[in-house]
């Protein structure tokens, strides 16, 4: 019968084997570190990454809001190019005449009259020059509505910048009116005087003041 000797803790630690497991151990131990330790950098890495790209693409989006409106932007100039020549063909006169002659059209259609008509210029400009026309206007109300209307409404560009009444009798009405209109600078005449300035209170230069209506007793029924 074989007996079997106890084993010293001298002979445990001289055996190569419990040196490998040893060893093998302390490896794995730091295998397990390396990688829970590349877990957390690869986690914040890609935090970060996701962070920024999400910033990188806020960014774009407000570029993209911000370079909107020039999308397109020199076809949209072409375009407004083309409209304001349109403009300038169909609803700027031609020349100073054209001006006399369609104010005196609109007028004979109204059935109103005009008087001391006066034509006046603005400062020039780059492209227009604006022309001023005062006159005096004698008729009943409604032509006298009748012939404001069709300069406003009229193909050739007319702006209604002051109206005051001068007096009234019977039926008749006498307003002062002032109108504008505008002009290329070489078709604007040069004999023309600078247009005055309005009152204060918008009253046109030179227009008399509006006649105090009588009482019964000066004209007795009112329209007679």
């Amino acid at each position: 019968m074989t007996v079997r000797t106890p084993t010293t803790w001298r002979e445990r630690l001289t055996s190569p084997l419990n040196w490998h497991i040893a060893g093998f151990s302390v490896l794995l131990i730091l295998v397990f570190g390396l990688a829970i330790r590349l877990g957390l950098d690869w986690a914040a890495t890609n935090g970060r990454s996701t962070d920024a790209l999400a910033g990188k693409q806020i960014e774009l989006k407000a570029l993209d809001l911000q370079t909107a409106p020039l999308r397109g932007l020199d076809t949209r100039a072409d375009v407004a190019r083309e409209q304001i020549k349109t403009f300038y063909a169909k609803r700027i006169p031609p020349n100073y005449s054209s001006i006399d002659i369609r104010i005196g059209e609109l007028q004979l259609k109204s059935g109103v009259r005009l008087s001391r008509v006066q034509y006046t210029h603005g400062q020039p400009g780059a492209d227009l020059t604006e022309i001023s026309v005062d006159t005096g206007i004698t008729g009943n109300y409604p032509d006298i509505m009748r012939f404001i209307n069709s300069l406003e409404r009229d193909q050739m560009f007319f702006v209604v910048r002051a109206m005051q009444l001068a007096g009234q009798q019977g039926g008749q009405v006498n307003l002062r009116l002032r109108v504008s209109t505008w002009l290329r600078p070489a078709d604007v005449p040069s004999g023309l005087l600078p247009t005055p300035k309005l009152g204060e209170d918008g009253t046109v230069p030179g227009a008399e003041p509006a006649a105090t209506p009588a009482g019964p007793s000066a004209t007795g029924k009112e329209g007679a």
